[in-house]
């Protein structure tokens, strides 16, 4: 047999290649069976397959149900089983050997997604010569068969033969049906003439063994196998334990389960608990403020699991955490904590209006004050906001603050404006050596 060319790809297009087009996917298959029969195809790549195998023939199996044949790459590897770039090796063989041709190629268009390659079955020259075919011209593109030859007749039926296997499709294996158990009716005891004889036309009856009597329970199918639990190795036990201890401590919430997990990986290869690593923590006193809880925390555990080596060690540590009076303190004063205002000034502003709805709510004469601060004249303001400014400068912010107190912030805001109010509160928080000016 002659092997088949190698076509560059510059003749891998309808336009320039040198094949016929297939009448139909049985044809084209056959030539499919013979370039796979060959066997003497060779690429000149270095990676991939080599030579068209029996992935290239279930693939083009797949291409000859196609019509038109526009396969997606991902559509034949879901279908197949196979990788992406397997597909893609195995299509470039088809067009290396003239099995198939470019339509159109596909390509990425924008807004539109992608588009797939659209292809013609092709039938190489060589086919034809190795079966002694003899072809005609017919319309463009394609060549009609005028005959064969009795030389190639034993080929052609063996490339049908494995045509027609290669396009057969698997059939499923059926599911087995269980036949429906009949109930057996127990026999009469007398035939149904109403004969009081003790024999019976059908037959005598033995009792069963007492080991086959029903034990009178109900039979029930077999039940999976209750499913053993995860056994985790050293990073897991690791990160289950930092996933404890972000659980269990405050100021850890916001910390990365990796980043923290790192940290312990010490203590969680020597067996360390979460309550053992929350009682070295409880050693020392808690922070108000923990900016880095990660760095924190790495502080606070460096050489511990050298320290408390031992499982004695660290029950002993728990028991007195557990125990010890300022422990206790320390604990609720670390899980309790202090206030922190939000970052973010939509947040803030969003909690100081809260805030001063509660305050107003809550207190009558405090609601009353503002009611009656809105309702004063606008000459009676103008005198209060200058007595409140005045008394700002020389470095009294007292009628200012005691507003915030008493109305909120909100609405001191709105009677002295948000400036002022501003200043005033940074001049009651700060040292007595902050001068006041008009500038300020």
């Amino acid at each position: 047999m002659d092997a088949p060319s190698h076509l560059p790809a510059a003749r891998q297009w309808l336009t320039t290649t040198p094949g016929r087009i297939a009448a139909d996917g049985y044809s084209w298959m056959q030539a499919v069976c013979w370039v796979h029969l060959n066997g003497r195809y060779t690429t000149s790549r270095t990676h991939g397959p080599r030579r068209a195998g029996e992935t290239t023939v279930r693939i083009a199996a797949e291409l000859a149900r196609l019509n038109p044949c526009r396969p997606s790459v991902l559509y034949l590897s879901r279908l197949l089983k196979l990788s992406e770039r397997t597909v893609q090796y195995h299509l470039a063989i088809l067009r290396e050997t003239g099995l198939l041709a470019y339509r159109t190629k596909g390509t990425r268009v924008r807004g539109a997604g992608r588009r797939a390659s659209e292809f013609a079955c092709t039938i190489p020259p060589a086919f034809d010569a190795a079966l002694h075919l003899r072809t005609g011209a017919s319309e463009r593109y394609i060549r009609t068969i005028r005959g064969i030859e009795d030389i190639g007749r034993p080929l052609m039926k063996r490339l049908a033969r494995m045509a027609k296997r290669a396009l057969r499709r698997p059939r499923r294996p059926r599911r087995a049906r269980t036949a429906p158990t009949r109930i057996a009716v127990p026999s009469r005891c007398t035939p149904i003439g109403g004969s009081t004889s003790s024999s019976s036309s059908a037959g005598s009856t033995t009792s069963p063994f007492e080991s086959k009597l029903e034990t009178g329970k109900e039979h029930t199918t077999r039940t999976s196998k209750t499913p053993r639990p995860r056994r985790l190795n050293a990073v897991g036990r690791r990160y289950r334990l930092a996933g404890e201890l972000i659980r269990q401590v405050p100021w850890l919430h916001r910390a990365s389960v990796p980043r923290i997990a790192w940290i312990l990986k010490d203590v969680s290869d020597a067996g360390w608990s979460v309550i053992e690593v929350m009682a070295v923590l409880g050693l020392q006193a808690p922070s108000r403020t923990v900016h880095r809880p990660a760095g924190f925390l790495a502080r606070r555990l460096q050489g511990a699991h050298l320290l408390y080596d031992t499982s004695a060690k660290r029950a002993n540590l728990v028991a007195w955490w557990r125990d010890s009076r300022r422990a206790e303190a320390d604990r609720r004063t670390e899980w309790e904590g202090i206030w922190l205002a939000p970052r973010s000034r939509a947040v803030a502003g969003l909690v100081l209006q809260a805030t001063a709805a509660v305050r107003h709510s809550g207190t009558p004469a405090a609601q009353a004050e503002y009611t009656s601060t809105q309702a004063l004249p606008d000459t009676e303001r103008t005198a209060h906001q200058e007595t409140a400014y005045q008394a700002f400068l020389s470095g009294d912010p007292s009628l200012i603050t005691t507003a915030v107190d008493i109305m909120g912030r909100c609405a001191a805001e709105e009677f002295y404006g948000p400036v002022l109010v501003a200043r005033a509160l940074r001049l009651a928080g700060a040292s007595s050596h902050l001068t006041v000016g008009a500038g300020q």
